[in-house]
């Protein structure tokens, strides 16, 4: 079950890497009383067809979890954005991407928590494959305002496998939340 945004966007995340996008973008805003959210990828994307799908609780194509017989992601997504008044656009087109931006009343009381923005962002790193991602975070309330590539972080520390590596991206991503 996911308790918090990141847990969407982390979930989303994997969904684009999965399919085979070379440049994943996720976005995360606190600003104005809202928690907006966007992930954007060059991957496969769907057709009309698929994009409704892909919102049916019932439905999976498959081939990411064999023996799956339910794709949960992003409906559990939208009934969180439904039950909270929040809001959402979902586009794709088959060959070139998918976009999904949402966000939530901050001070909603069905609105889930933002949950480790750091944790996200340090996961999504992870996942194999050869793909860029790019992270973008504003809360200006908070001074944090910044941007960072994968490709940036892999050439500052080598690859995400070895356990020194993975520390000090944490404390770097950390330090950019605490601006």
């Amino acid at each position: 079950m996911h308790f918090a945004v990141c847990d969407f966007l982390l979930d989303l995340v994997q969904n684009s890497v999965e399919a085979g996008a070379m440049t994943v973008t996720v976005s995360v805003a606190e600003e104005r009383n809202v928690v907006e959210a966007t992930v954007e990828d060059d991957g496969e994307g769907m057709d009309g067809e698929e994009l409704a799908k892909a919102k049916d609780p019932f439905y999976t194509d498959g081939r990411k979890h064999s023996r799956r017989k339910v794709g949960l992601g992003i409906p559990f997504l939208l009934q969180s954005l439904s039950l909270a008044g929040g809001s959402h656009e979902f586009s794709s087109r088959k060959g070139e991407g998918t976009r999904l931006s949402f966000s939530f009343p901050a001070d909603g009381i069905d609105t889930p928590p933002l949950g480790d923005v750091t944790g996200l962002f340090l996961s999504a790193m992870c996942f194999d494959g050869d793909y860029e991602l790019i992270v973008r975070r504003r809360a200006p309330a908070r001074g944090v305002d910044y941007e960072i590539r994968r490709s940036e972080i892999i050439e500052a520390v080598g690859p995400l496998t070895d356990a020194g590596a993975l520390v000090s991206v944490r404390e770097f991503l950390a330090s950019q939340e605490a601006s």
